[in-house]
């Protein structure tokens, strides 16, 4: 364990025996009510950190945030909804036309290709509407089934959880989901069976936001965070201090 980590999560003498038999002696139900209840009370405002206005906008910054952070995406779409403000207009763009505006985001010829195929197929199929089923954002170019996921949910909060890097770490090392839980489809499962279906589109926000902020990727700032009694990750590391 680094110096950093133990000061981060340095329990009180014990504590990692104390976190240990209270996980044991809690239920599945338990341990998701006690996150939930957490988050209920310490973030109840989670909402998407992507800015849009509409539906279009959000599927466009959502295509555009694969691999690449909200933050440059923020400073990249406005250029891109000034120039092309509605689907129609996107539809008829050129390659070399949008490329320009998407060059600075991760795979900026991909995405440029995806967003014109996006749009043509939108005002072709979907009457320049977009559409709002899971099934059939995922017939659109550039779109997947976590970027279908995101704007259903926050769109029309319909019950889809999207699992980025975020909600699949945070999710396993709070104990959420199994670590047999291989595949982010897999963990979408558990999630959605586990939550209540009225606070599936607010816990995926949850848990990016934690993942983003709190229990980060390589220094998890566990001192900051308020899960320590049920998260498997701070009970294994500092039980391997003690």
């Amino acid at each position: 364990m680094t110096n950093r980590l133990k000061k981060n999560c340095s329990p009180a003498p014990l504590a990692g025996l104390f976190y240990l038999l209270l996980s044991c002696t809690m239920t599945r139900k338990n341990h998701y009510s006690f996150v939930i209840d957490y988050f209920e009370k310490n973030m109840p405002v989670a909402e998407t950190e992507l800015v849009f206005e509409d539906p279009y906008e959000l599927l466009v910054a959502t295509i555009l945030s694969a691999q690449c952070t909200d933050k440059r995406v923020n400073m990249t779409t406005p250029a891109i909804f000034k120039k092309y403000p509605n689907v129609q207009l996107l539809s008829k763009a050129g390659f070399d036309d949008l490329f320009p505006f998407i060059k600075s985001i991760s795979y900026p010829s991909n995405k440029t290709k995806h967003l014109i195929g996006m749009a043509n197929k939108v005002v072709e199929q979907f009457k320049g509407k977009i559409p709002m089923t899971v099934e059939e954002l995922m017939q659109l170019p550039g779109v997947g089934r976590k970027t279908a996921n995101v704007v259903t949910s926050v769109i029309d909060h319909q019950p889809n959880m999207a699992v980025d890097t975020h909600v699949f770490r945070v999710s396993k090392r709070i104990g959420l989901v199994p670590q047999t839980a291989a595949t982010p489809f897999a963990v979408e499962k558990e999630l959605i069976k586990n939550i209540p279906e009225a606070l599936i589109h607010k816990a995926h926000h949850w848990l990016i936001l934690h993942g983003r902020y709190v229990c980060l990727a390589r220094n998890p700032k566990c001192g900051q965070c308020g899960l320590q009694e049920v998260c498997h990750y701070f009970k294994k590391e500092n039980s391997a201090d003690n």
